[in-house]
C-alpha cells in the first residue's frame, strides 16, 4: 500500500535487478489500470524537476509512474567525466527492457499496461526498449528527445509514439522529423510553441505533462489491461 498524504499519493523506493541493481520511486494509485516507467535524459536521474512534475501530472490522471535510475551511482560519477555512458544507448536500452520485464512480473504491476516517457537521451532508450517488448509496452513519449539515437530499432516500434518538441529547439526538431521518418507506426509530432530544448519558458513545461498524460490516457487506459496474470 502506498502512503498518501493530502490527496498525494508518496512514491516507495524499489530496486529493479537488472545486469546492476537499479534504484527507482513506484507510485501506484488505487485502481489503476497503467504504469509509465522514465527513462531520464543525458546528465540527469529520476530526481529530475521535470520529469517529477511530469509523473505527478501522470498520477493525477490516474497513471502509476516509476521513475528510476538507468546508472548506478558510481556509474554516474563516472560519467560525469567521460559523458560516455549517457551515450550509450544500448547499455540503457537493455536496463529499461529489464525495467519493462520486472513491471510485468511484481505483484504490484502485472496487471498494467506500461507506457514510457523518455527525455533527451532517454528517449531513444524508450524507443528500442519498446521495439524489443512490442506485447508489453503500449506505448511512448519523448519529451525533447533524440529518437534518432534509437538508429535500426526504429522500423521495429509498434507502440503509438509522441515526440514532444520546442518550436526553438530546431536542431532536436530536425532529427526528430529524421527519425520520424524511418518508423513504420509514424509517431505524432506535437511542437510546443515558445520553448526550447529544456521546456524552461513559462507553462511549456505544463504543455508537455498535459500532453503526455492524454496520450497515455488514450493509448493505456483499458489498453489490454487485463490480460493474463499468471
Amino acid at each position: 500500500m502506498e502512503m498518501v498524504r493530502s490527496g498525494e499519493i508518496i512514491p516507495r523506493p524499489v530496486v529493479i535487478p537488472a545486469e546492476v541493481p537499479l534504484e527507482g520511486d513506484l507510485a501506484v494509485p488505487a485502481e489503476t489500470t497503467s504504469v509509465v516507467a522514465f527513462a531520464h535524459g543525458s546528465g540527469s536521474s529520476r530526481f529530475s524537476p521535470r520529469n517529477r512534475f511530469v509523473a505527478e501530472r501522470l498520477r493525477a490522471h490516474g497513471h502509476a509512474t516509476l521513475l528510476l535510475d538507468l546508472l548506478t551511482p558510481e556509474e554516474e560519477q563516472v560519467d560525469e567525466v567521460t559523458r560516455h555512458l549517457r551515450f550509450d544507448i544500448g547499455l540503457l536500452a537493455g536496463r529499461l527492457v529489464a525495467t519493462v520485464d520486472w513491471l510485468q512480473a511484481g505483484d504490484a504491476t502485472r496487471r498494467l499496461s506500461i507506457g514510457l516517457f523518455g527525455a533527451s537521451t532517454g528517449a531513444a532508450a524508450a524507443l528500442v526498449a519498446a521495439a524489443r517488448r512490442p506485447d508489453l509496452v503500449r506505448a511512448v513519449v519523448s519529451r525533447g528527445g533524440r529518437p534518432d539515437l534509437a538508429g535500426d530499432a526504429l522500423p521495429d516500434v509498434r507502440a503509438p509514439s509522441l515526440f514532444l518538441v520546442g518550436s526553438l529547439d530546431d536542431e532536436v526538431l530536425t532529427l526528430n522529423r529524421q527519425a520520424a521518418a524511418r518508423m513504420r507506426v509514424p509517431p505524432e509530432i506535437e511542437i510546443v510553441e515558445g520553448a526550447t530544448h529544456l521546456f524552461e519558458e513559462p507553462g511549456t513545461l505544463e504543455q508537455v505533462a498535459e500532453l503526455a498524460a492524454g496520450w497515455f490516457d488514450r493509448h493505456l487506459i483499458g489498453a489490454d489491461a487485463s490480460r493474463s496474470t499468471t
